[in-house]
């Protein structure tokens, strides 16, 4: 899979752009707040319907501008598909599919598997277990669409059982919780079963790009924790009724699964210096990206963004090989270090495009 040709209206900084991209490396450099990220950021809001910096929708929309439009020409599987979303102030975006405007954005998820590496992703580190849940289910999302809607299912319970806890904490009769845990159990196991089976697979490629990237000895430890594991949701729903009208919400549940991240038995964010934890990222992300490509049978589109700063030459020179590599399909690259730039193009010896970026104005540089 392939994204030919962009087409930006009002796009954070970017006023207009229309840019054609090489089929291997494309690399954007320009200094901090010039719009590099805005280009990345736009491809990936064509995969997710959303930014990757997760600010609403109407925060996208150039300033003093009431409308934002994104367009892109694929090639996949030697067809050529279009994409357009349309942002207005005040309304409901349109996202189309070859001119045909989708019923539920849910069904596109998945149509152009991405995978995003960038300074925001220090989060799964640092922050709280949702956004590490947030991670396993844009994998998962990306190749089984059954799994999206389960997830849809079983926060649709989840929302309603909080509710009936919230409005009546001191009534005797079950009967409406019941009927919401037995949704919650029925989409929540299913949703168990596949972050299970899927952090058990990701895991040792993780391992492996982590060793080739660190060059280290370093173990680092990928595991899925849940209260699952425990036993079935629908008798810990049952036994936590009462501590859970006092606290007014769902105490467990697959909505408290978390993503455990270690370092030689140790907490990366309690441990490990900026470098390994950037190392621990990337790793993740390449992990995530040959997942990705296996299940899907199409390369996924790879971003990386600002990724080479905080780390030493040589994890910066063992990311260029493994990126540069056959396993690896179009990928988007920004930074404000041109030298970085110009190893991987010397590493790469291949087709490629560089773009300058100053002021929101995309340029190809042609030397």
């Amino acid at each position: 899979m392939q994204l030919r040709e962009l087409s930006l209206l009002n796009y954070k900084n970017i006023e207009q752009a229309e840019l054609i991209f090489s089929p291997k490396i494309n690399c954007f450099v320009g200094s901090n707040g010039m719009g590099k990220t805005n280009v990345l950021d736009a491809i990936y809001f064509l995969s997710f319907c959303k930014s990757h910096t997760g600010v609403p929708d109407s925060q996208i929309i150039r300033h003093d501008t009431d409308f934002a439009i994104l367009q892109g020409c694929y090639g996949i599987d030697e067809k050529t598909e279009e994409f357009y979303c349309g942002i207005k102030r005040g309304h409901k975006k349109t996202f189309k599919h070859n001119k045909k405007e989708y019923e539920r954005l849910s069904d596109h998820i998945g149509m152009l598997p991405l995978v995003m590496v960038s300074p925001s992703d220090f989060v799964l580190i640092t922050g709280g277990s949702e956004e590490r849940r947030r991670f396993i289910d844009m994998i998962i999302s990306q190749y089984d669409r059954e799994y999206l809607f389960a997830l849809i299912a079983y926060n649709k319970a989840l929302t309603q059982r909080n509710t009936l806890l919230k409005s009546d904490p001191y009534s005797g009769d079950d009967t409406l919780l019941e009927i919401w845990e037995l949704q919650m159990e029925q989409y929540g196991s299913e949703i168990f079963r596949k972050r299970q089976d899927m952090i058990g697979r990701l895991s040792p490629v993780f391992d492996a790009y982590y060793g080739s990237v660190s060059g280290s000895y370093e173990k680092p430890v990928l595991e899925y924790e849940s209260q699952l594991t425990q036993g079935a949701l629908s008798d810990m729903l049952k036994a936590s009724r009462q501590r859970d009208r006092i606290l007014g919400f769902s105490s467990v549940g697959v909505h408290k699964d978390d993503l455990k991240m270690e370092l030689d038995h140790y907490p990366v964010k309690r441990i490990a210096s900026q470098g390994q934890n950037k190392t621990f990222l990337v790793a993740l992300k390449l992990a995530q990206y040959s997942f990705l490509k296996t299940h899907n049978g199409h390369y996924p589109i790879l971003l990386l963004d600002d990724v080479f700063d905080k780390l030493d030459a040589f994890r910066v020179e063992k990311i260029i090989q493994l990126v540069s590599g056959e396993d690896f399909g179009q990928i988007f690259i920004s930074d404000t270090n041109r030298n970085h730039i110009n190893e991987i193009l010397l590493a790469f010896n291949g087709e490629y495009k560089l773009f300058d970026v100053k002021n929101g104005d995309v340029t190809l540089n042609e030397n």
